[in-house]
């Protein structure tokens, strides 16, 4: 049998193929430029991991856990003096955990938050002071309904001066007749949540469910 060629055929073969490579590729521009695609990014974006800012000169870290991060954000970013603050993990084994991961109970993390600040305008005590009582810091292995290891209560200092406070006010409660759950540990690798758990009630609007300020001291 003889190759025929549609080319010679048929004239406009050229002509319909060419329109039919057009239309296919219209077709796909239009859905990667579609809502689906361009929410399929947004949603890639949001379960991006955030970054962590490095502390410049003049500012200080501070790493708080009070439950759901969401909250103890919530209360540490409105303070003076705080530049910026992350949601995040820290304290367990698991390198790069995801939230998933941390919601299996198994990786140690607990959820925190990594918090920067001018110590020329707020000190470490002062926020120690907003965490402790914007929180139960009484009850353990969670904070209010979230139950499980990764809503401890904990303090992870950063050197002498602030085991040395967060010891003092830990302290203070005890005289008070509180039972204080939280730990005072040494500062241990923050790795940073997803984008979408950032500046959480600011971006969806609300207050906390399970922090709110109340005075202890």
């Amino acid at each position: 049998m003889l190759f025929t060629n549609p080319w010679n055929q048929n004239p406009t073969f050229g002509v319909k193929l060419i329109m039919k490579v057009k239309v296919l590729a219209m077709a796909v521009l239009g859905l990667a430029l579609s809502c689906t695609a361009q929410t399929n990014k947004k949603m890639s974006d949001a379960y991006a991991m955030a970054t962590v800012p490095v502390a410049g000169e003049g500012q200080e870290v501070a790493v708080f856990a009070s439950g759901c991060f969401w909250g103890t954000e919530y209360y540490l970013q409105k303070v003076d003096g705080v530049v910026a603050t992350t949601c995040g993990y820290t304290g367990g084994l698991v390198k790069n955990p995801t939230y998933r991961e941390i919601c299996n109970k198994r990786t140690g993390h607990y959820e925190a938050v990594h918090v920067l600040y001018e110590p020329q305008k707020v000190s470490f005590e002062e926020l120690a002071r907003v965490f402790f009582e914007t929180h139960d810091p009484t009850q353990r292995d969670g904070q209010g309904p979230d139950i499980g290891p990764q809503y401890r209560s904990a303090i992870f200092f950063q050197n002498d001066q602030q085991r040395a406070v967060s010891d003092e006010l830990k302290r203070l409660l005890v005289t008070k007749g509180f039972d204080v759950a939280t730990e005072i540990l040494p500062a241990a690798v923050f790795y940073s949540a997803e984008n979408y758990h950032q500046d959480y009630y600011d971006n969806k609007g609300g207050t906390p469910y399970c922090h709110a300020p109340r005075k202890l001291f």
